[in-house]
């Protein structure tokens, strides 16, 4: 196959990797189209101020955009031990 892996799941898989379940929201549609088009795409520049995914809400409400910041938030929080 292709080398390259599409940023939203290497987001996730890191996210797996640091031992966190996350619950994957699909928005669909590209970022660039207009917000009453992909109004759940809404939601994601509420959190993160840009309609590109990958993003994460973290707990507090926070959010982090962009598969980069999510795979090195993922690597220096690893999910605590059950």
């Amino acid at each position: 196959m292709f080398g390259h892996k599409h940023p939203c799941g290497e987001a996730h898989q890191a996210l797996l990797d640091a031992g966190y379940d996350p619950e994957v929201v699909k928005v669909y549609g590209l970022g660039p189209l207009p917000m009453w088009m992909q109004p759940k795409r809404r939601q994601v520049v509420d959190l993160t101020g840009s309609p590109w995914v990958p993003a994460l809400e973290l707990d507090d409400g926070t959010g982090i955009g962009d598969s980069k910041a999510i795979i090195a938030w993922a690597k220096a929080n690893p999910a605590p031990a059950a």
